[in-house]
Order: C-alpha cells, then structure tokens, then sequence
C-alpha cells in the first residue's frame, strides 16, 4: 500500500470523476485509474460506485474516508518528526493562506507571531479557499490561514481541525469612483466569487435572505478578490471586498462605498490546524500565539 494511494482515494471522493481528479492529481487518467483499482485490491473491497456521470463512494468507502484522511495526514507528519529531528526540516513552518491574505495579511502577521520563536523557513502556498483546505487536508501544510465567519461552518471534517482567531477584517460593497449609480441596487452591475472562493461562501450565506441581494445577476465572477477588485476600478459594479486588501484604493478614492454599512459584514482572521499533533516546532509556534 502507498501513500500515493491514499491521496488519489482522497481526489477522487472530492471531485466525484477520474477525469477531474486525475487532473487535479497531475496524473494521466488511466494512470490514476489503475492506482484507484490497487488500493481497492489491496483492501479487498469496491471503494467506488463507477456511472457515466462519474464516481461515487460505496458505504466501504464513505466509511473509511475520514479514516484514510486522518491515516495520509499522520505520514506526513511522521516524515516532518523525522526530518526535524535529523536536522533536515530546520524550524520551518507550512502555511497554505487564501489569496487575499497571502497579498496583505500574512507578512505583518508571521513577522509578529515568529518573533519569539527562530524561524529558519516560512513556506506559503497561496491559493483558492477550496485548495487551500485541501492542502490542509492531505496534510501538505499544517496551517491555513483564511477569513471566517461566525455562522459560516467551514467544509473541513468537524471535530478534525481547531482554529484560534488572530485578526480581524470587514466585507465593504465597494465600486468604482466613475461608476454612475441612482441608488436602486437592481440596476448596479454585481462582481461576484465563484464557489470557490471561501469569501464568496460568506457573502451568500450573510445576504441569502436580503431580496435586493438576491435580485442581484452577476455580471462578472472570480474567485479572487484581487482580480474583483481590479474590475470594481474599471467601473464595472459592485463587489464585497475585504477593507484589508483596498485600504490604499479606499484612501486615494479610486474605491467607494456602493452601500450603507448596514451590508458590511464583519470578518475574523482564523489559523486553522488538525487536531493531530504537529511537529515539535509547529506545537510551539501555535502554542505561543495569543
């Protein structure tokens, strides 16, 4: 059995098709397929429930997944103790951080957070909110750093992961200064993230029972605050974007308010880890944040 088998069961249960998961695996197809049929030889049981329309898992499968989870997260752990104590891994530290974040957030963050502790190495892999909880899930970083909302349950296995708050943002309807507005929300152009964008999540689960929200028909959409922010300067709509990521655009009033604050929506910062134990060093780096 390899680990190799573990993370592909792992793809294949999320993307729900050989096709995506393969891809996302950066493996051919019929590659990845035989390594889907050895792991299930070597447990002796079906893992999947293989239609035209893609991939399902078998109650087997569904039951073992937490499982097989828990099981490729605690390899990679072991090689991080072992390469750590043989001196390999140095004090480094593996972040997975949303692109937002990544852009503003992070630097002055660990800069604050590592001054107790030698820091030899920050690795930070920046990516979509769904990726970035992938990572984490396969055990690639031991970290993620991203935005949360109170009423928002992130997607991670409950009881899995823990998280501590360590800042703090808001969501601001934010447009162009050139962008002609009469005040009726329905004629505004709406920006809007993709599925997945974890800021995209709270933004539909905070405004869902709002009827001017959901009267709103996107006229643009992207899983990057980034890029929607580039477009709201372009005076093509509307988009909630974090007042961490615009503080500049904001000031130089190039970005303004589209809306009152009554459709701010208050964020926190969250630092989000396996229940698991870390490495030594990782221990102490969360133990010593506030």
């Amino acid at each position: 059995m390899e680990l190799v088998w573990l993370e592909d069961f792992v793809a294949l249960a999320e993307h729900g098709g050989f096709i995506r998961a393969a891809q996302a695996r950066h493996v051919t197809q019929p590659a990845f397929s035989r390594r889907i049929r050895a792991l299930e030889q070597w447990m002796g049981v079906a893992l999947f429930v293989r239609t035209a329309q893609g991939a399902t898992l078998t109650p087997a499968g569904a039951h073992v997944l937490l499982s097989i989870q828990d099981a490729a997260t605690r390899l990679y752990r072991i090689r991080d103790e072992a390469r750590e104590v043989a001196g390999a891994a140095a004090k480094s530290l593996r972040f997975a951080a949303t692109h937002s974040l990544s852009f503003t957030f992070f630097p002055r963050w660990i800069r604050e957070a590592g001054k107790g502790a030698p820091i030899q190495a920050v690795q930070l892999q920046s990516d979509s909110m769904a990726e970035c909880e992938r990572m984490l899930s396969h055990g690639k970083v031991q970290f993620l750093l991203c935005h949360r909302h109170p009423q928002v349950p992130p997607l991670l296995p409950a009881g899995h992961y823990i998280s501590k708050a360590v800042g703090s943002d808001t969501l601001i309807p934010l447009m162009g200064a050139g962008l002609a507005f009469t005040g009726e929300l329905s004629t505004l152009p709406y920006l809007a993230y993709t599925k997945a964008s974890g800021l995209g999540r709270i933004v539909a689960h905070h405004l869902k029972g709002n009827p001017q929200f959901n009267a709103l028909q996107p006229s643009f959409s992207s899983h990057l605050a980034a890029v929607l922010t580039s477009i709201a300067l372009e005076n093509k709509g509307v988009a909630w974007l974090p007042q961490s990521l615009t503080e500049q655009e904001c000031a130089d009033q190039r970005l303004v308010r589209a809306l009152d604050e009554g459709w701010d929506i208050p964020l926190q910062v969250h630092l989000t880890r396996p229940v698991a134990p870390l490495t030594p060093f990782a221990e102490a780096f969360w133990a010593g944040l506030g």
